[in-house]
């Protein structure tokens, strides 16, 4: 561990995706509540560096939610509704609060043609006392961590979610950039039953979208055979690891585990080389010097962010998983993804561009940390979920997945 006062020292080193150009460098020492710091000696070439890419996924927080008011973002406290009214959104804290709906539903009414005023029309899976519910963001001192990282490596705010929907696609598009199961038609929303993938019961059906609109629940059993970023992996040799609860709810893993609707993973060797639970475990590996080329890291409910928990926990969490690394022989070799699933219903001041009949949808928050991040830098480079496979592709030569990765 360093001296907490130990300067960070800056350099530059080579420009790579997801605005990794200018580097420091050295070891971690603990988050937690105390402040993040990172020094040692200057490494050039960054772009030659990565060796591990970690991608952490928090759950549905949109991009105001959290960072509303941080210094060079493009935040607002303030949002219009479907009456034309300009209303503050509320401050709040992290734990508790509201839950809107957040399906391809919930989207067209918020977007509403690109107006950004219908946010006061979302539906909450509980009654809620005012109509602006959807207008919050979350006090800053509540994610103390997620803002001191932001600060000290790169927060990105145009970040745009793939699909104009919710938890389980957007979990489908951050291994694979899309949910394509036939001729421009691909899934949205969530299954009918849990959990979300080939464990669910017989029966159970998702729905589809297309450039015709929606068809609800005729779409196939969530156990999918397409290619994910693991394939192209595998096909290298280079190893992938997913830390994520168990498939028995209440965890989350029956949720939010992508590789659970994966057929070649979830009826393979894979499942038992590849998908590590508790999700916990990755503190262990990465003290025992093991950390894959790319992994993905999933919370339990507990830690995930999910509005209305009234848990809090998530900072910490994902600040020790930053903090292990940083204090690991990985920290020179990582790039740390930190991204919000989807927008969670809440209000978001950025219009999505359009750019196919699935989205983009909402903007989310994304944090990267690395020694070789940006130090202090807002990106407004937009991105999207394949932008974050097309990194992956790009630093291992993986070649194209053929799907969203392309056009980020």
């Amino acid at each position: 561990m360093i001296n907490p006062s130990t300067a960070v020292s800056p350099h530059r080193g080579l420009g790579i995706a997801l605005a990794l150009t200018v580097a420091t460098a050295g070891c971690g020492q603990t988050l937690g509540p105390r402040e993040p710091g990172f020094a040692g000696a200057a490494r050039p070439a960054a772009a030659q560096k990565i060796r591990h890419i970690v991608v952490v996924i928090q759950e549905n927080r949109s991009y105001d939610n959290f960072f509303a008011t941080f210094p060079g973002g493009t935040g607002s406290t303030y949002g219009r509704t479907s009456g034309g009214e300009t209303v503050p959104l509320t401050k709040v804290p992290l734990a508790g609060g509201s839950d809107p709906l957040h399906n391809h539903d919930t989207f067209v009414l918020e977007y509403d043609s690109g107006k950004m005023d219908g946010f006061d029309l979302a539906k909450f899976g509980k009654p809620q006392s005012s109509p602006y519910a959807a207008y919050e963001y979350v006090d800053p001192a509540q994610i103390a961590p997620y803002w001191t990282l932001a600060k000290r490596y790169v927060l990105a705010d145009k970040l745009f979610a793939t699909q104009s929907s919710g938890s389980f696609t957007a979990h489908q598009d951050l291994i694979a950039g899309d949910t394509l199961v036939g001729a421009q038609t691909s899934v949205i929303d969530y299954p009918s039953m849990r959990p979300w993938g080939c464990d669910a019961p017989p029966g159970t059906v998702t729905s589809t979208i297309s450039p015709k609109g929606i068809s609800k629940f005729t779409g196939p059993f969530p156990c999918f055979s397409y290619d994910t970023l693991a394939d192209l992996l595998e096909r290298r040799h280079l190893p992938w690891r997913i830390y994520s609860p168990t498939v028995v709810p209440p965890r989350g893993g029956d949720l939010w585990n992508p590789f659970e609707a994966i057929d070649e993973v979830r009826h393979g060797a894979q499942w038992t080389k590849n998908v590590r639970s508790p999700e916990t475990t990755i503190f262990r590996d990465v003290a025992d010097g093991k950390l894959a080329a790319v992994t993905w890291v999933i919370p339990d409910h507990q830690n995930s962010d999910h509005p209305g928990s009234p848990i809090d926990t998530g900072p910490s969490w994902v600040a020790g998983i930053v903090d292990a690394i940083g204090e690991s022989k990985f920290w020179n070799s990582t790039a740390i993804v930190i991204l919000w699933d989807d927008w969670g219903g809440f209000y978001d001041n950025a219009v999505p561009p359009q750019v196919d009949y699935q989205g983009l949808g909402f903007r989310v928050p994304m944090i990267v940390v690395s020694p070789y991040a940006k130090a202090g830098v807002v990106s407004h480079t937009q991105y999207e979920f394949g932008s974050i496979l097309r990194f992956a592709e790009d630093t291992f030569s993986l070649g194209r997945l053929g799907t969203t990765d392309v056009r980020a």
